[in-house]
């Protein structure tokens, strides 16, 4: 090759590298763009909270005893009144037995105290017996009286302990929990042990969450929220908020409100106790500019070009409770815009966010603006300082 040839080769080479490498800092091909554009929306707050059924009746024991007979099972459709269980009632039985002898007994004495009592008045007529025997006639027949009445009050207990041997369903619903087995003794002490748990209609739930108190003063009662549970994930499905509690939860500092919605499940597929990623819209906004957030975040990497303090401030933070999306109400931001070669900061205003985009209130801004939202990895390298040396 002819020292010509060469020259030649290397300037063609030169030439391509220096193209090479201005293209690369062309603002179309190093930064990532986004054109603006107006559109609709919404601002939501988000929880996860547990479905349960509105009414869940747990069904106890007043006595104690062995379960001797099991009448239903896991999902059993029950109607009210219906007998669930039954205890051993030997000894329940014996003790009304002794109650209703009591009872025998006492009504006997009655008996035998009016006979006295009529006796003593006749002769007290007749002046044949003293005022006092008389009057203790009288008192014998109100303690007569007295004692009927506390034997038929405790064989009426009795009777009642021994009726509730037998474990009826309070309600109409579904057995979604059986705590008891066969043979098994419960005793019926300070607290009611719970044998068995009913939900009334499990074609309407309800969801219980916790909201962040950042985010609790954006719901109201009566808005519209939207959920998902994993056993659908790709199912969306809508509630109701009912009622926002006003007891609150404070856990490591973060204080939390529960708030329960309401849903309707007549195809019944939601179940009882399943996890429920519940979101809320609480704002919207129709037509109005968009700016991702990704560009709130974009700061370039060139010393020179950095914005001033506090105007890089970050879009889309995430709040206490497991909300997405930090909800800004006129706050300031930057983003820098393609200007012909170059780009270069703007201060915004910003309103509601989604987490993905937030609304533009005010600033140099309009719609068809190409804003940066990041660097192409594959040029975000600077070009060498050193030339190409040429022999």
């Amino acid at each position: 090759m002819t020292l010509g040839a060469l020259f030649l080769a290397l300037a063609v080479g030169g030439g391509y590298w220096v193209y090479q490498q201005r293209t690369a800092q062309s603002p179309a091909v190093r930064y990532k763009l986004n054109t603006l554009e107006k559109a609709s929306l919404t601002q939501t707050v988000s929880a996860n909270g547990t479905l349960n059924p509105v009414v869940l009746v747990n069904v106890g024991t007043q006595v104690s005893g062995t379960v001797k007979k099991l009448y239903v099972d896991f999902n059993d459709k029950v109607k009210r009144g219906q007998p669930l269980l039954e205890l051993d009632d030997a000894l329940v039985a014996a003790s009304e037995r002794q109650s209703a002898a009591n009872v025998q007994n006492a009504r006997a004495g009655l008996e035998l105290a009016e006979a006295n009592e009529g006796r003593m008045q006749a002769l007290w007529a007749k002046e044949y017996v003293s005022r006092q025997e008389y009057e203790q006639s009288r008192q014998a027949l109100k303690s007569a009286r007295a004692q009927l009445a506390l034997a038929q009050a405790q064989n009426e207990r009795d009777r009642a302990n021994l009726a509730f041997t037998v474990i009826r369903s309070p309600v109409d619903g579904v057995v979604i929990d059986r705590v008891v087995d066969l043979g098994q003794t419960v005793a019926a002490s300070f607290q009611t042990p719970v044998l068995i748990k009913i939900a009334q209609d499990l074609s309407e739930m309800r969801i219980d969450t916790s909201f962040a108190e950042a985010d609790i003063a954006h719901i109201r009662e009566g808005q519209t929220a939207k959920f998902t549970v994993d056993a659908f994930p790709n199912r969306n499905f809508t509630g109701q908020v009912q009622q926002i509690r006003l007891n609150p939860t404070n856990q490591q500092n973060v204080v939390t409100y529960n708030v329960r919605i309401s849903v309707a499940n007549p195809e019944q597929v939601l179940l009882p106790g399943m996890t429920a990623y519940v979101t809320i819209g609480v704002q919207q906004r129709d037509q109005v500019l968009l700016v991702p957030n990704a560009a709130l975040r974009f700061k370039p990497s060139e010393a020179g070009d950095k914005p001033a303090a506090g105007a890089d401030r970050k879009a889309g933070e995430s709040t206490a409770g497991g909300s997405k999306g930090k909800k800004r109400d006129g706050q300031n931001g930057t983003v820098y815009v393609l200007d012909g070669e170059k780009i270069r900061p703007v201060s915004i205003q910003l309103g509601i966010t989604d987490n993905r985009s937030s609304e533009v209130l005010g600033g140099e801004l309009n719609a068809g603006d190409q804003v940066v939202t990041g660097e192409n990895t594959a040029s975000t390298g600077k070009p060498s300082s050193v030339g190409m040396r040429m022999f």
